[in-house]
């Protein structure tokens, strides 16, 4: 089963990633980002597992254009 992912938790995740790479993620975004990750998993009957390793599967290691 593919995870589909929103927009919405793919622009939270990103700008977990670019606080992570600065060296300043803050608590408050975290939580966010675990907190939509566990809503999103419980509307669609995903694991939360999958969703989350999706999720920074896609944000941290995007494939190239055109693939």
């Amino acid at each position: 089963m593919a995870i589909e992912l929103t927009g919405e938790l793919i622009k939270l995740e990103a700008a977990a990633w670019a606080e992570i790479q600065a060296g300043a993620l803050t608590a408050d975004t975290a939580e966010q980002v675990q907190a939509a990750i566990t809503a999103h998993a419980e509307a669609t009957g995903a694991s939360r597992f999958e969703v989350e390793r999706e999720l920074k599967r896609r944000v941290r290691h995007p494939e190239p254009e055109g693939e």
